[in-house]
């Protein structure tokens, strides 16, 4: 099945490298689930188009945070029609761990942090995480390593058509510029994300996620950038993804239309 995993790849692919600085692939994966929910969900579905829950996408994020929350749905409160985080229905969170491994504490950090500011505001909102696993050992690092250094129009001209193409001379130009992961880091992302609380539907007292879904992804930045479906994870991405869109259903659905 294609999931809006697939779309990151793809626009990956045609951007000609991921930035990591950037978390740019939160908005794809957001919309894409929404689309996907929408399609397969009737309750969330009829609740959309009745107009009694809105989405919105990089909404501030409560308690003074600095970052922002990836995707909210939620009723629309006040004159503004802004969301009311007391009656958020729907909140998901993407987080990325592709070149640098070292960084997982820091995003686990973050989803840690979001599922308890968001459990004080409405214990029953249906949470959801999902974290983009880099399987690739070694990575071009071009926003950081490359880009910067190199005179734009070369870049534009001589450089960014060679990316994610399969050209590995790239590692040989800019071997200061290559990013190196250890065998079992990704495995070792795959088990830090895997504390995150998480609960059973009916257990809304915990402040855990409905839903954590970790995706393995090939990105190099020199090799066509895929969906790591063969993995040595244990992770079947498509049934997984298929999974996370029942139980959001299914939780919805108990909590709001029962």
């Amino acid at each position: 099945m294609s999931t809006p995993f697939d779309e990151v790849v793809r626009e990956v692919r045609a951007r000609g490298f991921h930035n990591h600085r950037t978390e740019g692939h939160s908005g794809t994966v957001s919309r894409g689930i929404l689309r996907d929910l929408r399609a397969q969900c009737e309750p969330f579905r009829g609740d959309i188009d009745g107009g009694s829950i809105r989405q919105w996408l990089d909404f501030p994020s409560p308690g003074g945070r600095a970052r922002k929350l990836d995707l909210v749905v939620a009723e629309p409160g006040g004159d503004a029609g802004e969301p009311d985080l007391s009656r958020l229905r729907l909140c998901v969170e993407n987080k990325s761990v592709v070149t640098a491994h070292r960084n997982r504490t820091n995003r686990y950090d973050d989803l840690s942090d979001v599922v308890g500011v968001l459990h004080q505001k409405k214990p029953d909102a249906v949470l959801i995480a999902t974290v983009l696993v880099g399987v690739a050992e070694h990575v071009l690092n071009v926003p950081d390593r490359v880009k910067p250094f190199v005179p734009p129009e070369d870049f534009a001209d001589r450089i960014l058509p060679r990316l994610s193409t399969g050209d590995e001379t790239l590692w040989d130009e800019f071997p200061r510029a290559v990013s190196r992961n250890r065998p079992r880091d990704a495995e070792r992302t795959v088990e830090k994300f895997r504390e995150l609380p998480s609960r059973p539907p009916g257990r809304t007292d915990l402040a855990a996620y409905d839903y954590v879904l970790l995706v393995p992804v090939f990105i190099d930045n020199v090799h066509p950038p895929s969906v790591a479906r063969d993995n040595a994870l244990g992770i079947d991405v498509d049934a997984q993804y298929r999974a996370m869109l029942d139980r959001i259903c299914k939780a919805y659905t108990a909590r709001w239309h029962w």
